[in-house]
Formats: C-alpha cells, structure tokens, sequence
C-alpha cells in the first residue's frame, strides 16, 4: 500500500530526500517534502491552486488537511522544525520553522505563525493574524495569550526529534523503494 500521490494540471508531489509519507496520507499537485519530514496517518495535502512546502524535519500530524487558495494565490508552507499537531486545518498561511500547531487547530489565510511561537490546541487564527516569535495564542478566534516558556520551547525540539525517530522506525519496516517514482534527487 502507498500514499495517494497524485499529479494536479502538470505539477506532482515531490519528495527532496528521505522522508515519512504514512500510507494512507494524500498528497495532491504541487506539493515538495523536504527531509526528514514525516507526514502522518491520514493526512491532505493538497496544492491544486498553489503550492505547498513543508520543511525539513517537519511534522504533519494524523488527520490534518492542508490545503491553499487559489483566488488570493497565497501558497502554503510549513518551515523546518514545525509541528502541526493532530487534526488541523492549515489553510493558505506560512508556519515558520521551529513553530508549534496545537490539536485540533485551524490556521486561515494569510495568517504566519512565526519561528518559536505556538498556537494552543483548539485554537482558530483568523486570517491576516500574526502569531509573533516568543508568543502563545489561544481561543476561538486566537488572541495573545502569553509568552512562550522556555520548556514549551524544549517541548517543541523533543516533539521534532521524537516524531523523526519514529518515522525512522516505520521507514525501517517499508519497502526500501516505497517513495521512490516521487524522490527527487
């Protein structure tokens, strides 16, 4: 059993390395992976109007959809480092590297959560929202909460290097050709 890697009007899912796509993950037009990415059980990406980028060591969590907009063309990324948790919905905004999604969360156009910051679980950033550096929101819509604490910041790099290891070991029981037709070298 493979991912659902499907070509959208010319443009196809690629993938810049050894990385985690669960099998049942679907990935849709002009999406790149970088290394060591996982995606996970469940997962939409799909880039039929834009594009979507997820960065190196990223973690895309069971059952979360990002998607993008193509009337506005604002593509989505997810930076080195991010964690988007269980069950989000990522749409048409940029995620910077080392930032973290909480469960359940939806991110909307236009909206940056920046490097170091956190969106709480639940949370509903409206679009056009900046999340800065350093910050916590949370609520429904997110507003500013409080400043990240140096252990949420040690959570974030534990939950990065953890999710790895574990794509790691479910890479170790796939067929080492699994991902092959769609890396790029």
């Amino acid at each position: 059993m493979s991912p659902l890697m499907r070509p959208f009007k010319g443009k196809r899912p690629r993938i810049l390395g050894r990385c985690f796509v669960a099998e049942n993950a679907a990935l849709i037009g002009d999406v790149e992976i970088h290394p060591e990415a996982s995606i996970w059980y469940g997962v939409t990406l799909r880039a039929d109007g834009n594009a979507i980028r997820v960065g190196k060591r990223a973690n895309v969590q069971d059952g979360t959809v990002v998607h993008v907009d193509k009337p506005a063309h604002l593509m989505t990324s997810i930076g080195d480092g991010a964690t988007i948790g269980h069950a989000c919905i990522i749409h048409a905004c940029a995620i910077h590297d080392n930032a973290f999604i909480g469960m359940g969360s939806t991110v909307l156009d236009g909206s940056v959560v920046e490097s170091h910051a956190m969106l709480a679980a639940h949370s509903l950033l409206p679009p056009g929202k900046v999340v800065k550096s350093g910050e916590v929101w949370a609520g429904v819509p997110a507003k500013p909460w409080r400043e990240i604490k140096p252990a949420e910041l040690e959570m974030i790099a534990f939950i990065r290097e953890t999710y790895w290891e574990n794509a790691q070991e479910y890479l170790a029981d796939m067929d080492p050709d699994y991902l092959a037709e769609w890396t790029v070298a």
